[in-house]
């Protein structure tokens, strides 16, 4: 539910609740008000509205002080004549709390505070459940432990050794070195023949050599004359032939 109300020569929307700055009323704070100038009450789809005020109608406010708004400052000059006026105004205000709206019997407090308090049940409902739940699940943790006890050290298994940590525990002599497993293939007595098999076989291929370089040069001697019969080259014309 809510309310439009005037004070002041202005209007206000408030609620329960709702805290505003009206214009500067002669209360003290602490003290309680009705504000009888109701323009508007709407209660969910009802809504009635004033003409200029809704009979029925009355708002409860609590002061909570008096306090001055924000500073204005009016300015007034003269051009061509020297006249310069400046003045700051700062209005006293007193501060509104809405403490009820009441229309027709029907008060916006006491359908607030209502559901505040079913709000509040239902909370504590809530709270209630998860201790119970809580206690419960202790319980039963409990006695899981009980029933299972746990088993005891000496019965535990031995670990498992891995292959790679057998493998370093073997002792290295187990496995023979590279140089053991190979056979000597080689004797000295061959290693020492091929250097003068080689020496033998150098100089016997060199001079048959020799008569196949003299047969090629005789061919190409002879084969130089027959190239002089061929037709001379053509003369190119030159510019003195011309």
């Amino acid at each position: 539910m809510y309310a439009v109300i005037e004070t002041g020569g202005k209007q206000y929307r408030v609620e329960v609740g709702t805290e505003l700055e009206v214009e500067l009323l002669d209360v003290e704070p602490g003290q309680s008000i009705t504000l009888d100038r109701v323009l508007l009450v709407a209660d969910g789809a009802e809504a009635a509205v004033g003409t200029p005020v809704v009979a029925d109608a009355a708002v409860e406010a609590e002061v909570v002080g008096q306090t001055r708004g924000e500073k204005v400052i009016a300015f007034k000059y003269r051009p061509k004549a020297r006249r310069r006026v400046k003045k700051g105004h700062r209005q006293d205000l007193t501060v509104l709390r809405i403490a009820d709206i009441r229309f027709k019997g029907k008060s916006a407090a006491a359908v607030e505070s209502k559901a505040r308090s079913a709000k509040d049940a239902d909370r504590e409902k809530l709270l209630e459940a998860a201790t119970r739940q809580a206690a419960e699940d202790a319980a039963l943790a409990a006695k899981l432990a009980v029933a299972t006890p746990a088993a005891p050290a000496a019965d535990a298994p031995a670990p498992k050794r891995s292959r790679a940590k057998a493998a370093d525990a073997a002792p290295a002599a187990a496995t023979p070195t590279k140089a053991a497993t190979k056979p000597a293939t080689k004797t000295p007595a061959k290693t020492a023949a091929k250097p003068a098999a080689k020496a033998a076989a150098k100089p016997a291929s060199k001079p048959a050599a020799k008569p196949q370089a003299k047969a090629t040069a005789a061919s190409k001697a002879k084969a130089a004359p027959e190239t002089t019969d061929a037709a001379p080259p053509k003369r190119t014309r030159t510019k003195k032939d011309a």
